[in-house]
């Protein structure tokens, strides 16, 4: 089996102010055309920074497509996107070998997930065959056609959404899949005023009614993404603050009302995660206040609670807003 890879030349990573500068830049072009909703955006840019994938909940017309085109272009970065439906097959997603009658040879063609960040839409209404095809891309940065392995153009992220609402001809993802998530954004309807600027932008004729990222300008490309995520990397996270990190996703095991908790991954995540909050915040180290600042998005879609707790109505959020009074942190 073979390996073709897709690299951006590599660069040296930036200082902790220009980091800031990017981070600021990147908020200001997003914003051009993703109204409102400045926390979702945050939360999202924390998974690019940290090199994760992200699973965006909420129901359809909120500007999840929006978001995730604005940041692609604001970074330099190819842009893919994937309509998941019952009937869509493993090979719609990674591609395909198809015979060329000319040359009499297979030729490979690559599906949409050969993108920088891939939009995976609906993602539960696709069967566990396909979902699996995209585990792989998720979990390795690569997928195998007709024997042959690809590597994914790097940077790579995965950007997927599901409705919460609608149940009906849905395949749910397993835990394998959830837990291979970096967060979990729950996204909500707009503000009063957020809403009153969407809709006079139409009024107006300054944007079309659907998807609009003409305004959006580059502000870093892709290899400077690349030295970005480095930097957030190796960001400082003394034993304290990673033994906190630790504590917190173990209690999620012992919690009442919780019968699944975060495995491994949900401490690396909130590890991985508190360090691209510090590179926002512009230090380069990190605090207690990074780990709890993350916790939600990093381990809200990794516990299972028991069905008395969901007769009460408790939430994953409930859960850790309650178990984050009760870990005592470090001192600073």
């Amino acid at each position: 089996m073979t390996l073709d890879t897709l690299a951006a030349p590599a660069l040296p990573p930036p200082s902790t102010a220009e980091l800031g500068d990017h981070v600021r830049a990147l908020r200001e072009q997003v914003g051009r055309a993703f109204i409102g909703q400045a926390e979702v955006f945050d939360q999202v840019l924390l998974a690019l920074l940290a090199t994760g994938h992200v699973l965006i909940e909420g129901v359809p017309g909120l500007g999840k497509t929006l978001l995730v085109r604005a940041l692609a272009a604001s970074v330099g970065c190819t842009f893919g996107r994937v309509q998941f439906t019952p009937d869509l097959m493993p090979a719609d997603v990674t591609g395909h070998a198809i015979y060329d009658p000319k040359t009499e040879r297979f030729q490979i063609r690559r599906g949409p997930v050969f993108a920088n960040l891939l939009l995976a839409d609906e993602i539960n209404r696709a069967p566990a065959k396909t979902q699996a095809a995209l585990l792989e891309s998720m979990q390795e940065g690569q997928v195998t056609i007709e024997g042959r392995r690809f590597a994914l153009p790097a940077p790579f992220m995965v950007v997927a959404t599901q409705n919460p609402i609608e149940q009906e001809g849905t395949y749910p993802l397993p835990e394998a899949q959830l837990d291979r998530f970096l967060i979990k954004v729950v996204i909500g309807y707009p503000g009063l005023e957020d809403e009153r600027r969407m809709v006079a932008r139409v009024i107006d004729g300054k944007v079309a009614a659907d998807l609009d990222v003409s305004q959006v300008q580059p502000v870093l490309s892709q290899a400077q993404l690349l030295a970005v995520q480095r930097a957030v990397a190796s960001i400082r996270m003394d034993a304290a603050v990673t033994d906190y990190a630790v504590r917190i996703a173990r209690t999620t095991r012992e919690w009442p009302g919780v019968i699944g908790g975060a495995g491994p991954r949900g401490g690396l995540a909130l590890a991985r995660l508190a360090r691209a909050q510090a590179a926002v915040d512009g230090r380069d180290f990190v605090t207690p206040d990074d780990v709890r600042a993350v916790a939600l998005p990093a381990l809200r879609h990794r516990l299972l609670l028991a069905p008395e707790a969901l007769l009460e109505r408790q939430r994953p959020d409930d859960v850790l807003k309650a178990l984050l009074h009760k870990v005592p942190a470090p001192r600073q």
